[in-house]
C-alpha cells in the first residue's frame, strides 16, 4: 500500500494554491552583471513607494502591493541604481544585474565594530507580535456567540511545463486534447497543464454555547478517473495535506508536518520580527512585520503579517512561505496568502486563504508537479442566532444530489472563477477515462503499483504473494482474486488457493459478502455481512493476519522458525459504521488447530503422556471502535485510514462455548486498545499505543494472548522485533508503546545530517503480564505443556516479576524513503535464541 501510495502520489501530488488576484507581485534574483555572484542586502522597492526590501543571502526578493506600481528600484552601494518597468495587477519574475559604479574613493579607515545581535527584550517588533497574541482570542470567529458563512474550496493539480513536442509523438498523438489544455498565466514563467480539479460549496453554522460546527454540504464535483483511481479519496487526501492554513492556530498542518504558526503564544522564541513598513489601507493604519526562522531548518514559515493599529492587534494580510533550508521531502516552493475583511463591529474575518506548492524529485528543474487550493469566504454573519435545529445532527451534512449538481449550479454559485485551462478539466478527464488506450495503460499500472490485475468484474492478485517459502511448506504458490463493483455493488467475492511442495497441501479460502447499504464494502461507511472458510497455515500469534503470511519479502526470517499450525476457519461477520465513526461488528468463529513442522500439543493425565492432533473452539466476538473524524484514503477496492491527532479506541468482547459446534473449551475474553497519532509541534510527532487485556476461565497455551513477535529483518511498529514466535504468553497483559519522529529537530542542527537530510525517530516498546495458576501447566498437567526445543529447552515462558522491554534509536529519510533502527533488548535476556542486539529497517515514503 505504502509503494502505490506513494506513487501515485507523485504522480497526482499536493493541491494548495494561490489564485492570483489584482496583486502585483514582483519576485526575482539581484546578481552582479560581472561576476553573476549573487547580492545580498540590496534595496528593492516600488518607485515611489515605502514598500521595499533587502534581498536575502541568495540576492533573492519578492515585493507585493495591491496599488498599480509601475517601476521596481533597484539600489546598492557601489553599483548603479537600475529601474525596471513593472506590470501591474499581475505577478512576474524580474532578474536584475547590477553594474558596478567606478568611483574615485578617498582613503577610507576601516575599524571593525561589534555586530548588535538580536535579542527580545526591548525590541518593538516582539512587542507587537506579543500585543497580537495577547489579542488573538478576541480575533478568532470563535469569539462570536453565532458566526454563519459560505465557503467555496478548490483544488487543483497540475503538471509543469510538459514539452510542446510531447503531443507530437506517436504514441501521445491521441492525448492531444489533453496535453494541448495549458495556461502560461497561473505560474510565472513557467506553463501548467491541469489534470485533476475538486470543488466544494457548503454553508457552516457555528454557535459557541453549547459549542458546535455544523456544515451543509451544497455542492461537490471533482474529476473522475473512472476505476482507475479513487478521485473522492485522493481530494480527501490532499485536503488532509494542505488543510485549513489559519494563522490564528497554534501550529498549522501542511505535507503532513506541524508548521508553528507567527502568531503562536512561544513564536518569539522560534522566530525573529522585524518592523519594515507601516502603511494605511483605506482608513486603516497597518504595520507590516517580517519574519524569519531563528533556525531556517526547522519547520517555520517566513513572510510578513500586517498588523491592524485600531486597538485589536489584527491580522489583516499575511503573505509567507517556507524556508528552502527545510527538512522537506519533494517539496521545492510553498506559498500561502491569506487576506481578511472587516466585520461591522470593526473586527476582521478570513476572507480568502490561497496556497500553492510546486513539487519535483529535485530541488532544482523546471518540470514537476503544481498544486493549488483556493478556499473563498463570503456571505459572513455574526451574532445572528438560528433556531436549534440549524446545529442538530451531525458535523457534516451532505444530501445524495450534492454530487449531482448541474453546471448551470455551478456557473451560478461559485465564490470564484476557473481559468479557461480549469474549465476543460472536467470534459477532458472523462474523455480520457473512456480511451481504451489509457485504460489499458491504467490497467498495468494498477498490477504494477497495487498488485491486482483487472478483468473487468474480477481481478487477479495481490502479485506479491504469488510466490513465497517457509520451513513447513517449502515453495509455495497461490493464486487468487476477488470481484469488483463492475460485477455487483451488493455482492463480493474473494478466493485464493495455494500449494506447499514440502508438505504437499492444499490451502484456500474463499469468502463472499453482502452490502446491506449497496454501498462498496470499501468505502465509509461499511455495513455488511460477510461468510467466509479458510484452510492455511498461521505462525501462532495474536493477530498476524496469516492472509498475508505468505507476501514473498516475510519469507526471510531469522533464527528458528518452523513452528506453525494448521488452521480450519468458518467464519460469520457483521460490520455495521456509522458517519459519526462509531462502529461495531459481531463474529461467530468456529476454529480448528493442528500443529505443524517442529510445533505439538501435548499434556499428561493420570501420569500418562498424550498427544493431541487438533484443538477446536467456538467463539463469539463484539467488537466496538471509536475514532472520531476519522479520514480514508480509499478506493474502489480498497481503503486505508489517514491519521489524525483524535485517538482511536477499540474494545474487543469474546466468548467461546464448550460443546458448541465441537468447542473443547468455554472462557471469556477482553481487550481494549488506544491508538493516538500526537503532534508536537517542533518536535515532530509520536505514535502510541496503549492496550490490555485479560482471558476468564482455564484453556491451554495455543488460546492465551501469544504476545506479537516479530523475527522478520523489517521493522514492525506493532510487533517487539527482539521477541521470538511463541516466546511469551499471558492470560492478563498490558503493554505501551511509543515510536518518536523527531523529523530532523537534532540533525538538522549537524552540517552533514542537514545536507543529507537525514532525520532522527527513537522508540520504546514495553510489556507487562502473566499467566495466572489456573492456567499453568505446571499446576494443571491436563493441560497442554509448554513447548520445548529438541534438546529439551523451553521455548515458551510467562512474563514474570519484570516487564519485557525493547527500545531503538534510529535514522529515517534515508534516500527520502528508508528507515533504519539499531534495536536493543533490555530484559529475559537469558532465554535461548535471543538477540541483545539487532538492525531492521523499514520502507516509508512521506514528506
Amino acid at each position: 500500500m505504502n509503494y502505490r501510495r506513494f506513487l501515485l502520489l507523485l504522480f497526482f501530488i499536493s493541491l494548495s494554491t494561490v489564485v492570483f488576484a489584482q496583486n502585483t507581485v514582483v519576485t526575482g534574483t539581484v546578481t552582479d552583471a560581472n561576476n553573476h555572484h549573487p547580492l545580498s542586502y540590496v534595496t528593492v522597492a516600488f518607485t515611489g513607494s515605502n514598500i521595499g526590501m533587502n534581498t536575502d543571502d541568495k540576492g533573492g526578493y519578492r515585493l507585493q502591493s495591491v496599488k498599480p506600481y509601475t517601476q521596481l528600484t533597484v539600489s546598492f552601494v557601489g553599483y548603479k541604481t537600475a529601474t525596471l518597468v513593472v506590470e501591474p495587477g499581475k505577478e512576474q519574475t524580474i532578474n536584475v544585474k547590477l553594474f558596478p559604479e567606478a568611483k574615485q574613493l578617498n582613503e577610507v579607515v576601516v575599524k571593525s565594530a561589534k555586530r548588535e545581535k538580536y535579542r527580545n527584550k526591548d525590541n518593538p517588533a516582539v512587542e507587537l507580535i506579543r500585543k497580537v497574541i495577547a489579542n488573538k482570542p478576541k480575533n478568532k470567529p470563535e469569539a462570536y456567540d453565532y458566526v454563519e458563512y459560505k465557503q467555496y474550496d478548490k483544488l487543483q493539480m497540475s503538471f509543469i511545463n510538459v514539452s510542446e513536442k510531447l503531443s507530437e509523438k506517436k504514441f501521445f498523438r491521441k492525448y492531444k486534447f489533453l496535453l494541448d489544455n495549458k495556461d502560461s498565466t497561473a505560474l510565472p514563467g513557467k506553463t501548467i497543464l491541469p489534470i485533476y480539479l475538486d470543488e466544494q460549496l457548503s454553508q457552516t453554522y457555528y454557535r459557541k454555547n453549547p459549542e458546535k460546527k455544523k456544515t451543509i454540504m451544497i455542492g461537490h464535483k471533482s474529476v473522475n478517473f473512472g476505476s482507475f483511481m479513487d478521485s473522492e479519496g485522493f481530494g480527501t487526501y490532499f485536503q488532509r495535506m494542505y488543510s485549513d492554513a489559519d494563522i490564528y492556530k497554534s501550529n498549522i498542518f501542511l505535507m503532513t508536518n506541524m508548521f508553528l504558526s507567527p502568531i503562536a503564544d512561544d513564536a518569539p522564541t522560534f522566530y525573529k520580527f522585524f518592523i519594515t513598513d507601516t502603511i494605511t489601507n483605506g482608513n486603516t493604519k497597518l504595520v507590516r512585520l517580517s519574519f524569519t526562522p531563528r533556525n531556517t531548518t526547522d519547520m517555520l514559515f517566513e513572510g510578513d503579517i500586517y498588523i491592524t493599529l485600531d486597538g485589536n492587534y489584527a491580522v489583516q494580510k499575511s503573505d509567507f512561505s517556507i524556508n528552502k533550508n527545510i527538512n522537506l521531502n519533494w517539496v521545492r516552493g510553498m506559498h500561502i496568502n491569506e487576506d481578511y475583511e472587516q466585520n461591522p463591529d470593526g473586527r476582521w474575518h478570513l476572507s480568502r486563504a490561497d496556497m500553492q506548492a510546486d513539487f519535483g524529485t529535485s530541488k532544482k528543474g523546471n518540470h514537476g508537479i503544481f498544486g493549488q487550493r483556493t478556499v473563498t469566504y463570503k456571505n459572513y454573519i455574526v451574532n445572528n442566532a438560528r433556531p436549534d435545529t440549524t446545529y442538530d445532527g451531525e458535523a457534516v451534512e451532505m444530501s445524495p444530489d450534492v454530487k449531482s449538481r448541474s453546471n448551470q449550479f455551478w456557473a451560478e454559485n461559485r465564490l470564484d472563477t476557473l481559468s479557461k485551462a480549469e474549465s476543460r478539466v472536467y470534459k477532458n478527464i472523462d474523455s480520457l477515462q473512456h480511451m481504451p488506450s489509457f485504460r489499458r495503460t491504467a490497467d498495468i499500472a494498477t498490477l504494477l503499483l497495487a498488485g491486482y490485475k483487472g478483468f473487468g468484474k474480477f481481478e487477479l492478485g495481490p502479485a506479491n504473494t504469488f510466490y513465497s517459502f517457509n520451513p513447513v511448506e517449502g515453495f509455495r504458490l497461490r493464486v487468487g482474486g476477488r470481484t469488483t463493483p463492475e460485477l455487483s455493488k451488493r455482492y463480493y467475492f474473494e478466493t485464493y488457493t495455494a500449494y506447499g511442495f514440502k508438505d504437499q497441501k492444499w490451502k484456500y479460502f474463499l469468502s463472499a459478502t453482502y452490502s446491506i447499504n449497496d454501498k462498496s464494502i470499501y468505502r465509509f461507511p461499511q455495513h455488511y455481512i460477510r461468510a467466509s472458510f479458510q484452510r492455511d497455515t498461521k505462525i501462532p500469534g495474536e493477530d498476524l493476519q496469516f492472509v498475508q503470511e505468505d507476501n514473498f519479502l516475510l519469507s526471510f526470517k531469522r533464527g528458528v522458525n518452523d513452528k506453525y499450525l494448521y488452521n480450519d476457519y468458518y467464519k460469520l461477520d457483521y460490520v455495521h459504521e456509522f458517519e459519526n465513526h462509531f462502529s461495531y461488528s459481531i463474529g461467530l468463529r468456529n476454529w480448528t488447530q493442528s500443529p505443524a513442522g517442529s510445533l505439538y500439543f501435548q499434556n499428561i493425565e493420570n501420569g500418562q503422556l498424550h498427544t493431541i492432533d487438533k484443538l477446536t473452539t467456538t467463539e463469539t466476538n463484539v467488537q466496538f471502535r471509536y475514532a472520531p473524524h476519522e479520514q480514508y484514503y480509499q478506493g474502489k477496492l480498497y481503503r486505508t485510514p489517514i491519521f489524525n491527532k483524535y485517538p482511536i479506541l477499540t474494545l474487543d468482547l469474546t466468548n467461546s462455548f464448550k460443546n458448541v459446534f465441537a468447542g473443547q473449551y468455554g472462557y471469556q475474553k477482553i481487550r481494549f486498545r488506544l491508538d493516538k497519532h500526537t503532534y508536537l509541534s517542533q518536535l515532530g510527532y509520536a505514535d502510541i499505543g496503549l492496550e490490555g487485556g485479560k482471558i476468564f476461565g482455564q484453556v491451554p497455551y495455543p488460546l492465551l494472548t501469544i504476545h506479537q513477535a516479530n523475527q522478520t529483518y523489517a521493522y514492525d511498529l506493532n510487533s517487539y522485533n527482539l521477541m521470538n514466535f511463541m516466546e511469551f504468553v499471558s492470560d492478563k497483559y498490558a503493554s505501551l508503546k511509543i515510536d518518536q519522529h523527531f523529523m530532523g529537530f537534532f540533525f538538522n542542527k549537524i552540517p552533514l545530517f542537514k545536507k543529507l537530510k537525514w532525520r532522527e525517530v527513537a522508540s520504546v516498546k514495553s510489556l507487562w503480564g502473566n499467566v495466572s495458576d489456573r492456567n499453568n501447566p505446571t499446576l494443571h498437567p491436563s493441560l497442554y505443556q509448554f513447548p520445548v526445543a529438541d534438546n529439551g529447552v523451553p521455548i515458551t515462558y510467562t512474563l514474570g516479576g519484570k516487564p519485557y522491554v525493547e527500545g531503538s534509536v534510529g535514522i529515517e529519510n534515508i534516500f527520502k524513503f528508508i528507515r533504519v533502527d539499531l534495536v536493543r533488548r533490555f530484559d529475559y535476556l537469558d532465554h535461548p535464541d535471543v538477540s541483545k542486539w539487532g538492525i531492521r529497517a523499514r520502507v516509508k515514503f512521506d514528506f
